[in-house]
């Protein structure tokens, strides 16, 4: 049978490890992450239709930038609705 120590140093690692969790469920769902993503996307694409000589690259790029900004607002709704059929 597990001694009281090793019962709180157990639950202290679970606490630590649940904090870890949250920490990174917030950062995962937080628009500081959204508009990092976008704006690393858009940055790429145009550097990627600058090199393959697209005759408007900064415009261009908004296209992959909006389509992932839509798809990560969208997710959570696919995703609520997958949890909900899943039972």
């Amino acid at each position: 049978m597990a001694s009281l120590a090793q019962l709180e140093n157990e639950i202290l690692l679970i606490k630590q490890r649940n904090r870890k969790v949250e920490a990174d469920k917030a950062w995962e769902t937080s628009l500081q992450r959204r508009v990092a993503i976008v704006a690393l996307t858009y940055a790429v694409a145009v550097a990627a239709f600058f090199s393959m000589g697209f005759a408007k690259p900064f415009e261009s790029a908004i296209i992959p930038a909006l389509a992932f900004l839509l798809s990560t607002l969208t997710l959570e709704t696919f995703k609520r609705m997958w949890l909900a059929n899943r039972d």
